[in-house]
Protein backbone atom coordinates (compact mmCIF):
# COMPACT_ATOMS: atom_id res chain seq x y z
CA UNK A 1 0.00 0.00 0.00
CA UNK A 2 1.34 3.50 -1.00
CA UNK A 3 -0.18 6.73 -0.66
CA UNK A 4 0.42 9.89 -3.19
CA UNK A 5 0.09 13.54 -2.48
CA UNK A 6 -1.84 15.59 -5.16
CA UNK A 7 -1.94 19.58 -5.00
CA UNK A 8 -5.58 20.57 -5.15
CA UNK A 9 -7.62 21.17 -7.42
CA UNK A 10 -6.20 17.63 -9.19
CA UNK A 11 -6.81 15.90 -6.10
CA UNK A 12 -10.52 16.27 -6.28
CA UNK A 13 -10.60 15.69 -10.11
CA UNK A 14 -8.77 12.23 -9.43
CA UNK A 15 -11.53 11.36 -6.46
CA UNK A 16 -14.51 13.04 -7.59
CA UNK A 17 -13.80 12.95 -11.47
CA UNK A 18 -12.87 11.15 -14.26
CA UNK A 19 -8.90 12.42 -13.97
CA UNK A 20 -7.19 9.30 -14.08
CA UNK A 21 -4.00 10.02 -14.84
CA UNK A 22 -1.17 11.79 -12.43
CA UNK A 23 1.53 13.56 -14.04
CA UNK A 24 4.71 13.18 -12.78
CA UNK A 25 8.48 14.25 -13.55
CA UNK A 26 9.49 10.52 -11.95
CA UNK A 27 8.39 7.28 -12.70
CA UNK A 28 7.41 4.34 -10.73
CA UNK A 29 7.34 0.99 -11.15
CA UNK A 30 4.91 0.06 -8.13
CA UNK A 31 1.44 -1.16 -9.24
CA UNK A 32 -1.07 -1.91 -6.32
CA UNK A 33 -3.65 -0.01 -4.01
CA UNK A 34 -2.94 3.96 -3.22
CA UNK A 35 -4.64 6.47 -1.04
CA UNK A 36 -5.04 9.53 -2.78
CA UNK A 37 -3.76 12.40 -0.01
CA UNK A 38 -4.87 16.01 -0.77
CA UNK A 39 -1.80 18.12 -0.23
CA UNK A 40 -2.34 21.27 2.16
CA UNK A 41 -1.83 23.73 -0.96
CA UNK A 42 -3.57 24.77 -3.67
CA UNK A 43 -2.06 24.51 -7.63
CA UNK A 44 -3.98 27.89 -9.18
CA UNK A 45 -2.10 27.88 -11.99
CA UNK A 46 -4.51 25.29 -13.19
CA UNK A 47 -6.42 25.35 -16.47
CA UNK A 48 -10.45 25.61 -17.64
CA UNK A 49 -10.35 21.28 -17.70
CA UNK A 50 -10.20 20.68 -13.93
CA UNK A 51 -11.65 24.45 -12.92
CA UNK A 52 -14.86 23.08 -14.50
CA UNK A 53 -14.75 19.72 -13.17
CA UNK A 54 -14.20 21.07 -9.98
CA UNK A 55 -16.46 23.79 -9.34
CA UNK A 56 -19.03 23.66 -6.44
CA UNK A 57 -16.62 21.07 -4.72
CA UNK A 58 -15.10 21.57 -1.63
CA UNK A 59 -11.44 21.36 -1.92
CA UNK A 60 -10.56 19.46 1.46
CA UNK A 61 -6.79 20.42 2.30
CA UNK A 62 -4.42 17.83 4.03
CA UNK A 63 -6.70 15.01 3.69
CA UNK A 64 -7.30 11.18 2.55
CA UNK A 65 -10.16 11.60 -0.23
CA UNK A 66 -9.91 8.40 -2.06
CA UNK A 67 -8.67 5.04 -2.83
CA UNK A 68 -7.38 3.63 -5.99
CA UNK A 69 -4.93 1.28 -7.96
CA UNK A 70 -1.89 2.40 -9.61
CA UNK A 71 -2.09 0.26 -12.97
CA UNK A 72 0.63 1.89 -15.38
CA UNK A 73 2.98 4.16 -15.55
CA UNK A 74 4.52 5.30 -18.70
CA UNK A 75 6.79 8.36 -20.26
CA UNK A 76 4.55 10.80 -22.44
CA UNK A 77 7.61 10.67 -25.27
CA UNK A 78 6.49 7.31 -25.65
CA UNK A 79 2.82 8.14 -26.81
CA UNK A 80 2.02 9.25 -29.95
CA UNK A 81 -1.38 10.72 -28.77
CA UNK A 82 -2.19 11.57 -25.37
CA UNK A 83 -3.37 8.77 -23.60
CA UNK A 84 -5.90 10.59 -21.87
CA UNK A 85 -7.29 14.55 -21.83
CA UNK A 86 -5.47 14.56 -18.40
CA UNK A 87 -2.11 13.88 -19.71
CA UNK A 88 0.48 16.77 -19.94
CA UNK A 89 3.29 16.16 -22.42
CA UNK A 90 6.95 15.59 -20.69
CA UNK A 91 5.79 13.83 -17.47
CA UNK A 92 5.25 10.30 -16.60
CA UNK A 93 1.82 9.24 -16.41
CA UNK A 94 0.54 7.15 -13.22
CA UNK A 95 -2.62 5.52 -14.38
CA UNK A 96 -5.25 4.84 -11.85
CA UNK A 97 -8.21 2.53 -11.73
CA UNK A 98 -10.40 1.60 -9.66
CA UNK A 99 -11.00 4.94 -7.89
CA UNK A 100 -13.01 5.46 -4.79
CA UNK A 101 -14.19 7.96 -3.14
CA UNK A 102 -14.26 8.18 0.56
CA UNK A 103 -17.39 9.31 2.48
CA UNK A 104 -15.63 11.70 4.07
CA UNK A 105 -12.05 12.74 3.98
CA UNK A 106 -9.35 12.02 6.51
CA UNK A 107 -6.88 14.77 8.13
CA UNK A 108 -3.51 13.62 7.84
CA UNK A 109 -0.21 15.21 6.60
CA UNK A 110 1.30 13.80 3.69
CA UNK A 111 4.61 13.79 2.06
CA UNK A 112 6.74 13.93 -1.43
CA UNK A 113 6.49 10.89 -3.78
CA UNK A 114 5.01 7.96 -3.21
CA UNK A 115 4.37 7.39 0.57
CA UNK A 116 3.73 4.20 2.93
CA UNK A 117 0.63 4.92 4.77
CA UNK A 118 0.57 3.82 8.38
CA UNK A 119 -1.72 0.65 9.66
CA UNK A 120 -4.01 3.38 11.50
CA UNK A 121 -4.82 5.13 8.44
CA UNK A 122 -5.48 2.22 6.08
CA UNK A 123 -7.92 1.06 8.96
CA UNK A 124 -9.79 4.12 8.96
CA UNK A 125 -9.97 3.88 5.11
CA UNK A 126 -11.25 0.50 5.51
CA UNK A 127 -14.08 1.29 7.80
CA UNK A 128 -14.86 3.87 5.58
CA UNK A 129 -15.11 1.44 2.19
CA UNK A 130 -17.92 -0.94 1.87
CA UNK A 131 -16.89 -4.56 2.31
CA UNK A 132 -17.04 -5.51 -0.92
CA UNK A 133 -14.77 -1.86 -1.52
CA UNK A 134 -12.33 -2.51 0.18
CA UNK A 135 -11.94 -6.07 -0.57
CA UNK A 136 -11.25 -4.94 -4.10
CA UNK A 137 -9.28 -1.82 -4.15
CA UNK A 138 -7.37 -2.42 -1.12
CA UNK A 139 -6.43 -6.07 -2.02
CA UNK A 140 -2.61 -6.53 -1.91
CA UNK A 141 -2.70 -4.03 1.08
CA UNK A 142 -2.49 -6.67 3.73
CA UNK A 143 0.26 -8.27 1.96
Amino acid sequence: MRALTIRQPWAAAVSYADKRVENRVWPTTYRGPVLIHASRTVDRRCGPLVTAVVRGLQLDLGAVLAAARIVDCHDSADETTPCSPWSTPGQYHHVLDEVTALPLPIPWQGAQGLWTPPTVLIEQVRQQLSAKAADHVLREADA
